[in-house]
């Protein structure tokens, strides 16, 4: 399952005794929220936010950017949600609307991020990040690393960026990485090959160990974009 348990379950107290948020489907709560139980929404957003700014970032390379992006993207879906037909994931669909709202932004700013329009000529076939068992001492240098593997993958080209962060360190499928950024599946291996070339070159075999663990965003940060939506849409409401 590609969704993440929410960080903070304050909409728990609109759930029944039993039936927790991390339970519901996704296609659970959008259809509560649409049947006017909007406050669900949440759910949703603490399921997704990683993955959100994991995208975003990937494709402005800016933090406070990504979360303004962030912030539209689940206006948009939360404005949109009747329009969601189920035919594909809402993991998707969501992923897809950050996608827009990101390349959007890069636009508006000047910056030209093609995610269709990387040549693929080129075909790198490297194992893939390892993740082997640290004992305590790794464990702390691999803490030292992060900062240097967030900064290695920010120097990625966008196309090749955001393949890696949906793959490798958010851990989507294939099939799914395709479909959320609107490629093909050889295309997606291609540029993942790469992209892990391009990595290895700047940086030692233990950085791929905490690679799942990079460009956080949890705790405050979450509870911010959480409110900052929440605001937004009593707001519209």
């Amino acid at each position: 399952m590609e969704t993440e348990t929410p960080s903070n379950e304050t909409a728990a107290a609109n759930v029944a005794p039993g039936e927790g948020p991390a339970a519901l489907s996704d296609e659970e709560v959008t259809a509560r929220v649409l049947a006017g139980e909007r406050e669900l929404f949440e759910i949703l957003m603490r399921r997704y936010n990683q993955r959100l700014y994991r995208v975003a970032r990937g494709i402005l390379g800016d933090e406070s950017e990504a979360e303004d992006v962030m912030q539209d993207a689940y206006v948009r879906a939360y404005h949109h949600l009747d329009q969601f037909a189920g035919r594909a994931r809402f993991a998707t669909w969501l992923t897809r609307i950050a996608v827009h709202e990101a390349l959007a932004r890069a636009r508006r700013r000047g910056r030209v991020v093609e995610i269709d329009a990387m040549p693929d000529t080129r075909k790198d076939s490297l194992p893939a990040l390892a993740s082997a068992e640290r004992d305590p001492e790794r464990r702390a240098i691999d803490r030292n690393l992060r900062t240097v593997l967030e900064g290695a993958i920010d120097e990625l080209p966008a196309p090749y960026r955001l393949v890696l962060l949906l793959r490798d360190v958010e851990g989507l499928s294939t099939a799914a990485t395709a479909e959320s950024l609107g490629l093909e599946v050889p295309a997606v291996k291609t540029r993942l090959h790469r992209a892990r070339g391009m990595l290895r070159r700047s940086l030692a075999e233990q950085a791929g160990a905490v690679s799942r663990e990079a460009f956080s965003f949890q705790g405050a940060r979450c509870d911010r974009v959480v409110a900052g939506v929440l605001a937004r849409i009593g707001a519209a409401g």
